[in-house]
């Protein structure tokens, strides 16, 4: 693949040795830290499922977090270019991992973005913009499981009435 290159770097710290480090399975804790130049740090951990702390994010939240990210940040650069006015962007997304034996994979993650548009006439070309930016998503590009968009568009009903 050719192209412009760009690396990213973070930092990844394991803050959970409980005083005998990974001597046993049990003996010690999952949280992380992940931080990255400038940035306010991320407090992770393991699913639950896998010893993990309920009260900080695990990597296969940040995962769909991820998805959802890239997949907004496409659909709103489009929807400016567009003329299209959103005046909010909410998603609720969802994915579903599998385990099997010693491992396992995301098998599909479904995006729900909700989006509020300034006026009635652009309802109609969110549809197109959530194609688009689905197919234009580094993220959503680079897994080998289907990203599902079930998206919803209205009318701001605060900006429909100043028009």
């Amino acid at each position: 693949m050719t192209g412009k290159r760009h690396e990213y770097q973070v930092v990844v710290t394991w803050t959970g040795n409980l005083g005998e480090g990974t001597a046993r399975y049990a003996a010690y804790s999952r949280d992380h830290d992940v931080s990255g130049e400038a940035k306010p740090t991320i407090p992770g951990t393991a699913d639950p499922a896998f010893g993990g702390d309920l009260t900080r994010w695990n990597p296969e939240e940040l995962f769909v977090a991820s998805l959802s990210q890239c997949h907004m940040l496409e659909f709103l650069a489009r929807a400016a270019r567009a003329g299209v006015v959103v005046t909010r962007y909410v998603d609720e997304p969802s994915g579903t991992m599998l385990e099997s034996g010693d491992g396992g994979s995301f098998v599909e993650v479904v995006l729900r973005p909700r989006v509020t548009v300034a006026r009635s006439d652009l309802v109609e070309a969110c549809a197109w913009l959530h194609e688009e930016a689905h197919r234009t998503c580094y993220l959503a590009s680079s897994v080998a499981f289907p990203v599902r968009h079930e998206a919803v568009a209205e009318v701001d009903s605060a900006s429909a009435d100043r028009h």
